[in-house]
């Protein structure tokens, strides 16, 4: 199992340290080395990897954050408040999930050409537009998953607090928050991965070269003539795109696996 899962990636680093940077002369063991490709990727005026890599980190993190913040306040509320139409809001985060985002991409296409004409800032080909899209299209999953893992969470501890005189955004800041972070690893992470491999709404939304991120941009390194001659960049460009993502994982590892299971003990 480990070399079936290794040897695509010998593979990617032999094409990224292949001095030739073609997928024609790549093999996996390759017959020189040279940190060339990694350059190239720099210094090619035509393809601005490292804007692309910028645009993509700060949208993952900024969106993955407030998505995560306005998941955990929506959960708290179906946890732990009653009120009319609790219920139905529930069954009507699961219901919208079932359907892909892509499927409305027409509707999103109207809505920001209308939006790009009144407000530039927040329209095509901005970092602020895309998070905005990308926040509608992770409430519901993020919802769910955290309020099986409040539901975990005693009761006891919000009376206790309430008896103490917390208010409810006491109790949520002070007791639940640092009861439950294992879970918000888990879903920020999950978010985190989500939107850095994102291609289909960034590649409609996304027109300008300096506004694209790494999915978009790298795409169109190895579309039509170029999938030959620019192959050893966009390997290496792989090995570079994997970094942020390997680094959150690390960061947050400690909390994965309590997370990934305490969710499913009560729903």
């Amino acid at each position: 199992m480990c070399v079936f899962a290794l040897v695509p990636i010998l593979f990617v680093v032999s094409a990224a340290i292949n001095p030739l940077g073609t997928l024609a002369s790549t093999d996996l063991v390759p017959n020189g080395a040279s940190l060339g490709n990694f350059a190239d990727l720099f210094t090619n005026d035509r393809y601005p990897f490292a804007r692309w890599f910028l645009n993509s980190v700060v949208i993952a993190l900024t969106a993955s954050f407030a998505s995560l913040l306005l998941s955990m306040m929506a959960a708290y509320a179906f946890s732990r408040m009653r009120f009319r139409g609790r219920r139905v809001g529930l069954l009507a985060l699961l219901l919208i999930q079932m359907f892909p985002q892509f499927l409305a991409i027409v509707t999103i296409f109207m809505i920001f050409t209308r939006v790009t004409e009144l407000y530039p800032a927040i329209g095509f080909d901005t970092v602020w537009g895309l998070m905005l899209l990308y926040l509608g299209g992770a409430l519901g999953a993020n919802t769910w998953l955290m309020k099986g893992f409040l539901d975990t969470v005693p009761k006891e501890l919000d009376e206790a607090a309430t008896v103490d005189g917390a208010t409810h955004a006491q109790i949520f800041w002070r007791v639940i928050l640092p009861l439950v972070t294992p879970i918000l690893a888990v879903t920020g992470l999950l978010a985190f991965i989500g939107i850095m491999s994102e291609f289909i709404m960034a590649s409609v939304f996304l027109r300008d070269p300096e506004s694209k991120t790494l999915a978009v941009g790298m795409f169109g390194m190895i579309a039509g003539d170029q999938r030959n001659a620019n192959f050893g960049m966009f390997a290496a460009g792989t090995l570079i795109t994997a970094i942020p993502t390997v680094g959150v994982f690390l960061w947050l590892q400690k909390f994965i696996v309590s997370g990934l299971t305490a969710g499913a003990v009560k729903g």
